[in-house]
């Protein structure tokens, strides 16, 4: 069985990097994420006791008083970190300029939902996750969606 210091890549892609036990992660140790983010923790026989997820861009997620994105501060990160755009520039997500959403499906923040065959895939259109219920319907009510038609100016006669 592992036992010290090291490594262990899950087959999703996700990499242990800290104390291990007996086979499992026990010490001080985080979990890298293929997405970029990353978590912390002090785990005790395969469970964090404590700790402390950060994503990609820098943000670290607070489970109490956590007021990202919600009715109380509707800002992204960037913009929390570099300030609002100009009157009349959008920014649609926190990654500026957004990933174009393929055909049919929505951005789900940390990839694309096809709704028809309710698979997840990342940016790099790798598989994520199948959808349940609840993630759908939240999705398809909450997320932007790709385009379904073109709209053109007509100069005017």
């Amino acid at each position: 069985r592992m036992e010290g210091q090291g490594s262990y890549t899950l087959p999703t892609g996700t990499e242990y990097r800290g104390a291990l036990r007996d086979g499992m992660f026990d010490g001080e140790g985080e979990l890298l994420f293929p997405n970029g983010g990353r978590y912390r923790a002090v785990w005790h026989r395969g469970v964090p006791t404590q700790g402390k997820y950060t994503f990609a861009d820098g943000l670290e997620y607070k489970d109490k008083k956590w007021h990202y994105c919600d009715g109380y501060d509707r800002r992204f990160y960037t913009e929390i970190c570099s300030g609002l755009k100009p009157a009349g520039i959008s920014q649609l997500t926190n990654l500026d300029p957004p990933k174009k959403i393929p055909e049919g499906c929505y951005d789900c923040g940390d990839g694309f939902y096809n709704p028809e065959t309710r698979v997840i895939v990342d940016y790099k259109l790798r598989f994520l996750r199948n959808a349940d219920d609840d993630e759908h319907e939240w999705i398809i009510r909450t997320c932007r969606k790709a385009w379904d038609e073109t709209i053109e100016q007509k100069p005017n006669p």
